[in-house]
């Protein structure tokens, strides 16, 4: 049985020791703070299924499958069934780019649709879509149960540096203690670059920080509401996200941009991070006038792009040590978590995961 490090207890280090212990192996899982409280952290992210790169939405398509199969077997809704709304002159190519994917259907919404659907959402004629097997993933409700099936597994600690042994094991030294395994899988977030490069794996990840806030519905007794994205430029800003919480009084909301970051982990202008989040206040008084303007809560974290794309993924592995960089990564988890656990089982990365093969690329 061969034993297996992932270091990182976010969602997708999660899902990779789920996979893993499912497989048979066995894991340890190395995380230096509470579970999901890094990039993981939150309330909720958009689950969809339109993106740039077909092959992506490939993916996406079984992950939605796998999540399905997820709630059956930890007993609890991973994803809410309220949808993904979207808006904007990319509305038509997304809508055709589905139409390849029975699994993932789609409906062209009017504004009168729109406005049954999104009532949060200010006088808006444009194109709209409703993606019907999108919704809000339950960050928490999916962080707590994979954390609780891998409660025997988990170890609080922090890692400082990863190397290849002469007998083909990997060690790991971590705060307060040394770790020998067979394979070591890095989910670590930020800190992924910095450790893969320990043993010659050199990531091009680009660091930034990013905010997103989260808002009261006026409504107290409104529906649940689906997920939005704006790309239509009609209300100031493009890029823009937003999910609703478990609790449907509360709807956080998100602008795509962040702050630049130094290698280091420092910000380059923290007053940046503070426009983003004044912009945010800004755009939800222009376009949502069903939230009250005043946010409630902040979820600071960061991000870590690939330069192919913004939902760009990759996987490095060589002499075993895996590594896995990307953006956006949330709604590939079961998916991504099978990919990484192959690999770490096999010592090959699955073709379409392959650094090489620019997955998520926007080209």
């Amino acid at each position: 049985m061969p034993h297996v490090a992932v270091v990182g207890a976010g969602i997708i280090g999660l899902s990779t020791a789920f996979v893993l212990q499912q497989r048979g192996a066995r894991v340890t899982v190395v995380e230096s703070g509470r579970p999901g409280s890094g990039q993981s952290a939150g309330q909720g992210r958009i689950f969809r299924h339109a993106h740039a790169d077909t092959r992506l939405v490939e993916q996406v398509v079984r992950s939605r499958a796998l999540w399905r199969g997820w709630e059956d077997e930890l007993g609890v809704e991973l994803i809410a069934r309220e949808g993904a709304v979207a808006v904007g002159d990319g509305v038509p190519a997304k809508a055709e780019a589905l139409a390849a994917f029975p699994d993932a259907p789609v409906r062209r919404l009017t504004p009168d649709e729109l406005r049954e659907w999104l009532p949060l959402l200010a006088g808006y004629d444009g194109p709209a879509m409703l993606d019907v097997h999108g919704g809000a993933i339950r960050t928490r409700a999916a962080v707590g149960a994979l954390s609780d099936r891998l409660a025997g597994s988990l170890v609080t600690d922090h890692v400082l540096a990863v190397r290849r042994r002469d007998d083909g094991s990997v060690e790991i030294r971590t705060g307060t203690d040394v770790r020998t395994v067979d394979h070591v899988v890095l989910c670590a977030g930020r800190g992924t670059a910095g450790l893969a490069r320990g043993v010659g794996l050199e990531l091009p990840v680009e660091l930034g920080a990013h905010v997103r806030l989260t808002f009261r519905v006026a409504d107290p007794d409104a529906s649940p509401s689906p997920t939005f994205q704006d790309g239509s430029g009609q209300f100031g800003e493009t890029g823009v996200y937003a999910s609703p919480y478990p609790d449907p009084r509360l709807y956080a909301v998100g602008l795509s941009g962040a702050t630049p970051a130094h290698a280091d982990g420092g910000v380059v202008d923290p007053a940046a991070l503070a426009s983003l989040a004044e912009r945010t206040v800004a755009y939800v008084e222009r376009a949502l006038p069903g939230l009250r303007p005043e946010p409630v809560d902040h979820v600071h974290c960061w991000v870590t792009r690939l330069p192919w794309g913004d939902d760009g993924v990759g996987v490095w592995s060589s002499d075993g040590v895996t590594a896995v960089a990307g953006h956006n990564l949330f709604k590939q988890a079961p998916v991504l978590g099978e990919a990484l656990a192959e690999t770490a089982l096999s010592g090959v990365v699955p073709a379409p995961w392959h650094h090489t093969a620019r997955l998520g690329r926007d080209d």
